[in-house]
């Protein structure tokens, strides 16, 4: 599947394209602000990314995951056409799309759920929700209804409701037909009910060859929504807290403990052979720029992104280091930029991202810790085709490891210099190495 040698570039829309917080209700289309995307291709391109992932751009109250409209882009970003013109563009450039599917819940301002305000018990969609006229709600509004854990302002679908799961499958049939889109990530999967999950990967399996399902899933075994009648993919939160608090703590002990529990070989290891979305920071977390300790720690753990089992996903932005907290609100993790920018560590990753590209093991390879220590790991990465040694310092200073590499000399996939084993590999501070080794 294409998913699994992707890599993919992640934005929010409305905060890159600038969009006002609040939707008025105004016709704003004429801003065309979705085409900003169409400066950022060639630069998405050239990062090595071959798959843009869109958090929601339909029309909705507020931050796109309160849906007014699943068929109309929002208005403050442009219209349908705009977003097909640049769905066409990254499409001709190699580049696949993906959209962010909130399907377990709307906003207020979603117009079947404006018809239940308006007509109450005669309103024809009122089953579409989980609602009780003997009861009331936080706006007063004279009934009680399900709200996202317990946000009033995201009002629960009946996801069992034969007519919304047509409703919901009829909108990603019209997005892959007006978009050509290659796939969806499904918003608090989580939250979704399983029958619906299920229908929805029969829906996925019919609508477009590898058509993918990723889930966003924050805890518990990824088994249950990460399989062949749920998702293709999950979004692998356990190994984002140990991709930066390995290297903020000195135990890179963490992570490896992570990657072999999921990856490893062991009978007991949880996700072997699947590819879960792992990512450094989103739209929903402080920018890893602004969580590490030492800013020079970025680049390893860029590579360590790169090197681990999986899909790596990059959020805009943070390929250049822009900074972001959440405590500050979620908008200062979603900020607009008129153009990307290009540095050093932008370079980096677009190194990272062309050495995946070129290796069979980085992208589908078996996982093996090689050495672990307090602040450096190496393990293994193979397949039929290559073996290859992801070599990780993440200390200030230089680190001389000793280990069974099973071969006397390697090619760095990075940078291309030759390695030679004999003696010690001497790793350089806050550096990576992916070691392709001879056969």
């Amino acid at each position: 599947m294409w998913f699994d040698d992707a890599v993919i570039y992640q934005i929010y829309p409305l905060g890159l394209c600038g969009a006002p917080l609040e939707n008025d209700g105004s016709d704003q289309t004429g801003e065309h602000r979705i085409l900003r995307i169409l400066d950022w291709v060639e630069h998405i391109k050239k990062l090595g990314a071959t798959c843009v992932l869109f958090n929601p751009l339909f029309d909705s109250d507020a931050h796109g995951y309160d849906t007014r409209d699943y068929r109309r882009v929002d208005p403050r970003l442009g219209t349908n056409e705009d977003f097909r013109t640049v769905c066409d563009v990254l499409h001709k450039a190699g580049i696949r799309v993906m959209l962010d599917g909130v399907f377990n819940h709307v906003g207020r301002g979603f117009w079947a759920f404006l018809d239940v305000k308006q007509k109450r018990q005669d309103s024809a969609y009122k089953d579409w929700f989980h609602l009780n006229f003997d009861g009331n709600n936080g706006y007063n509004d004279g009934f009680w209804y399900e709200g996202w854990e317990g946000c009033d302002n995201l009002v629960k679908l009946n996801l069992r409701n034969p007519e919304v799961q047509q409703y919901l499958f009829d909108t990603v049939r019209s997005w892959v037909e007006e978009y050509d889109i290659d796939g969806l990530r499904l918003d608090v999967a989580y939250c979704l009910d399983m029958d619906f999950l299920t229908a929805l990967r029969r829906l996925a399996n019919e609508i477009k060859p590898d058509f993918v399902l990723m889930g966003e899933v924050l805890r518990g075994d990824y088994n249950r929504w990460m399989n062949d009648n749920a998702c293709h993919s999950v979004t692998n939160y356990e190994c984002y807290k140990g991709l930066y608090s390995s290297f903020n703590s000195g135990n890179m002990h963490e992570i490896a403990y992570s990657l072999n529990r999921q990856f490893g070989s062991e009978p007991w290891c949880l996700y072997t052979g699947r590819h879960t979305f792992n990512f450094l920071d989103n739209h929903d977390v402080s920018r890893v720029a602004t969580i590490l300790t030492d800013p020079d720690t970025i680049y390893p753990a860029y590579g360590l992104l790169f090197g681990m089992p999986g899909t790596p996903a990059v959020y805009y932005g943070s390929e250049w280091g822009i900074k972001g907290d959440k405590k500050n609100g979620d908008p200062s993790l979603r900020p607009a930029i008129e153009k990307p920018e290009e540095n050093s560590l932008t370079e980096w990753i677009a190194k990272l991202s062309a050495a995946r590209a070129l290796s069979p093991a980085l992208r589908h390879g078996s996982y093996r810790n090689v050495m672990v220590q307090p602040k450096q790991l190496i393990f293994e990465r193979k397949c039929e085709e290559e073996r290859v040694l992801v070599a990780i310092n993440a200390d200030a200073q230089p680190y001389h490891a000793h280990f069974d590499a099973g071969c006397g000399t390697a090619v760095d996939l990075i940078t291309g210099e030759p390695h030679d084993f004999g003696g010690g590999s001497e790793l350089p501070p806050f550096s990576c190495a992916f070691w392709k080794m001879e056969k």
